[in-house]
């Protein structure tokens, strides 16, 4: 299962100065970057991780996380194109997706997933969509579809909202710029964490 908290972050300096606060699921999605910086932000995310005993998902680069070794994948749609699911599997990697409608739901489903993703829940900031937000209607839609796979929502979660999502039926809720962009981060993830802990199944 997964900590019902899950923070999003683009470098390996979010996860040095967030991990001491108690975070138990993060994923690395960086951009814009260098094979080499890649190979680098993600070996020491992983260090990192495993030092606190911090679950470390790797979004996109999934030959990086073979190479090194790591325990979880992300992959959205377009990566799904070209993705060796078979190698992942062979290397033992756990794999999320993400998903926007019902023909993505299907094309997941396929794949086997570890769990899957459903955003934007809410407007967000983070990136463009040609979705818009898909709404707590269809988190419990997606929740009696998927069974006891375990579902993430993601996209303009607030503390507020992720409590809103949890009770939907959502497994996990992640969370970017709401930490990201907040004046206290540090604060902002305790607050997280505090109200998520009793999610914990």
């Amino acid at each position: 299962m997964l900590d019902p908290f899950y923070m999003i972050v683009d470098s390996s300096s979010w996860l040095e100065r967030l991990l001491p606060c108690g975070l138990k699921l993060v994923q690395l999605r960086i951009k814009d970057k260098t094979e080499p910086e890649l190979i680098d932000e993600i070996a020491k995310g992983k260090a990192l991780c495993e030092l606190y005993d911090c679950q470390l998902v790797v979004n996109d680069y999934w030959r990086i996380a073979i190479d090194l070794k790591c325990n979880y994948v992300h992959l959205g749609q377009e990566d799904l194109d070209i993705a060796d699911l078979k190698a992942i599997a062979d290397a033992g990697i756990k794999l999320g997706i993400s998903t926007h409608n019902e023909s993505e739901l299907e094309r997941a489903l396929t794949c086997k997933p570890d769990y899957v993703a459903l955003g934007p829940i809410y407007p967000t900031i983070l990136k463009q969509m040609p979705f818009g937000p898909q709404g707590l209607a269809k988190l419990g839609d997606w929740r009696k579809r998927i069974g006891h796979l375990p579902l993430v929502g993601i996209g303009g979660l607030t503390v507020e909202r992720g409590i809103e999502v949890l009770n939907s039926g959502a497994d996990c809720v992640a969370a970017v710029t709401d930490i990201t962009l907040n004046i206290d981060p540090e604060l902002r993830v305790g607050e997280w964490l505090k109200a998520t802990r009793k999610f914990i199944p």
